[in-house]
C-alpha cells in the first residue's frame, strides 16, 4: 500500500522491448537505497516490481495489461521524469490517503491555471469514474495524493501547492497530457457493499 506522497523524482535512463514486455530502467538514488529485487515501487502511481537493482538504478517490467491501463505509453522514453514512492511501512507515518497503486483510469489534462505560486489542474474524467469522486475527497493523479477542489459532470480540478509543483511531475503538466488516476478505494468498497445489500 502507498499513500500518494512522492518521495523522489526518478529519471528514465532507458527502455527496451523484450517480447511483449517493456523493460524500463529508472535512475533513483534515494529510492534504490535499501531496495531489493522483488520489492514494489509506485511509478507515476502504478505499483511495479523492481526486478533488478543496481547502483542508483532499478529495472522494472511492464506487461501489455499495464500499458493498456495506464498513461505510460511514450512517457517512459529516456530522460522522462517519474514520480516514485516506496510502500508504506506498517510502523510508518500515514500521510496522504490509501493508494493501492492500481490505476483506475487515464485522464487528459484540460487546463493548467497558474495562480501566483500555486496552480489549478483541470482534468477530463471518464464517466465510469465520476461516481467515485466527491468535492474535497481524495484522488491520486500520477501517484500524487490530492484533494478534489471542484467536480463537474465530465471533469474535476485539483489545486497544486508550490511544493507539489516543484517536487512532482505535475509541475510540468500541460494541456493534452495523459495522467494515471486512482480513485479512493473506500468509495469502491462502499459501492460494492451497498449493491450487495440491495
Amino acid at each position: 500500500m502507498f499513500t500518494g506522497i512522492v518521495s523522489e523524482l526518478g529519471r528514465v535512463v532507458g527502455s527496451d522491448s523484450r517480447g511483449e514486455l517493456l523493460i524500463v530502467r529508472i535512475a533513483a538514488p534515494d529510492t534504490t537505497s535499501g531496495l531489493a529485487a522483488g520489492d514494489s515501487v509506485a511509478v507515476n502511481g502504478c505499483c511495479l516490481t523492481a526486478v533488478e537493482v543496481g547502483a542508483g538504478v532499478f529495472r522494472t517490467e511492464l506487461t501489455p495489461e499495464t500499458l493498456r491501463r495506464t498513461a505510460f505509453g511514450e512517457r517512459l522514453a529516456a530522460g522522462a521524469r517519474v514520480n516514485l514512492e516506496r510502500p508504506l511501512r506498517a510502523d510508518g507515518r500515514f500521510d496522504g490517503h490509501i493508494v493501492q497503486g492500481h490505476v483506475d483510469g487515464v485522464c487528459r489534462v484540460r487546463r493548467v491555471d497558474h495562480l501566483g505560486d500555486s496552480a489549478e489542474l483541470s482534468l477530463e474524467l471518464p464517466g465510469e469514474l465520476s461516481r467515485y469522486l466527491v468535492e474535497k475527497g481524495s484522488v491520486a493523479v500520477d501517484g500524487v495524493s490530492l484533494t478534489v477542489a471542484s467536480l463537474g459532470d465530465d471533469g474535476f480540478a485539483v489545486a497544486l501547492i508550490p511544493y507539489t509543483l516543484e517536487h512532482t511531475t505535475l509541475g510540468g503538466a500541460a494541456p493534452g497530457d495523459l495522467v494515471n488516476v486512482e480513485v479512493d478505494v473506500v468509495a469502491k468498497y462502499v459501492e460494492r457493499l451497498m449493491g450487495t445489500r440491495r
